[in-house]
């Protein structure tokens, strides 16, 4: 029984070998944090924007791209990569300046995916047709910050836009035949394992291509420093965590790739859950949970669905 529909396992049978993301940084703002929607960002988030600790936003992306390559492919024969636009909002720029960067991975011929994470209030039908246009040579996602379905949780994180806003700019996303990746936190302020349910459970009922479960951490610099110094904020811990991810994978649609089961910064501004920063710990955690089950992916909404057939069946 698989426990969990992998992003690896995904990559190897689509290409036969293990396919490496490469995160970039192309320099981009955000409407959060510039002024347009907000000026410190989401609570969680700081300055690096979710940059890769490699990735130096003084080099342009070609370098970034090569030397990454290079390093892959001496550590470890790599020789497929998935170019992934992920520092700060990547789609938050004029449509013709979007295609200046997106067409620098170009000549990289060992690139066989394309990833772009953003917002889904900086994303429109011209931007999703410059997307949509590199599909006949790479594999493409669009990754949203979704983060909850509660509009409470994200008025409370800062988020900037509603979870109508997110619909929206999904269904707009999948008419133009683009998969999708829907981030998602656990252990946000003041959400009960209800609502974390109820958002794994939207998240099957919009079909969602892919999901990345992240955990709330602390970032040196994010505005839930200072409220996790004040003694404002619980952090959840490593088992808690584990079951909470159990929990959401259950009623998640097992065809949804799951991308990511946990979140950690870099050492040097990551503050707190300390335990976070093994991920791998953290991951083989979550499948001792699942085996101890003896649950997997899926199980859950599966037993709710079939429950809600026959009752249809015997009406």
């Amino acid at each position: 029984m698989n426990l969990y529909n992998d992003y690896n396992s995904y990559l190897k049978q689509r290409y036969g070998c293990k396919v490496y993301r490469i995160g970039l940084d192309a320099g981009f703002s955000c409407p959060n944090r510039d002024g347009t929607k907000g000026s410190g960002g989401c609570i969680y988030c700081n300055a690096d924007g979710s940059r890769s600790s490699y990735a130096d936003p003084k080099d342009p992306i070609e370098k970034q791209l090569s030397s990454r390559i290079e390093y892959l492919k001496g550590r470890y024969c790599a020789s497929k990569f998935i170019a992934y636009f992920q520092a700060f909002t990547n789609t938050y720029a004029p449509t013709q300046k979007l295609k200046a960067v997106y067409d620098l991975v170009l000549p990289f011929k060992e690139v066989v995916g394309i990833s772009i994470g953003t917002r889904p209030d900086c994303i429109d039908r011209e931007k999703l047709d410059l997307i949509a246009s590199y599909k006949a040579r790479y594999d493409v996602w669009l990754e949203y910050g979704m983060q909850s379905m509660h509009d409470k949780t994200l008025e409370a994180i800062k988020r900037g836009h509603t979870f109508e806003a997110f619909l929206s700019a999904f269904d707009l996303t999948k008419r133009s035949g683009i998969p999708v990746c829907v981030h998602v936190i656990l252990g946000l302020p003041g959400e009960t394992r209800a609502d974390m349910i109820a958002t794994a459970r939207k998240i099957s009922e919009i079909k969602a291509d892919g999901v990345k479960i992240h955990l709330l951490h602390v970032l040196k610099g994010s505005a839930l420093e200072g409220l996790y110094n004040e003694g404002k904020v619980r952090l959840l811990e490593q088992a808690e965590y584990a079951e909470l991810v159990c929990d959401f994978l259950e009623n998640l649609s097992p065809d949804i790739v799951i991308q990511r089961m946990t979140g950690e910064g870099e050492r040097e501004t990551h503050i707190a859950p300390l335990w976070a920063l093994d991920k791998l710990a953290t991951i083989d955690k979550i499948r001792k949970t699942l085996e101890r089950r003896g649950s997997c992916q899926g199980k859950v909404l599966s037993a709710i669905r079939e429950a809600s057939r026959s009752s249809s069946r015997s009406l």
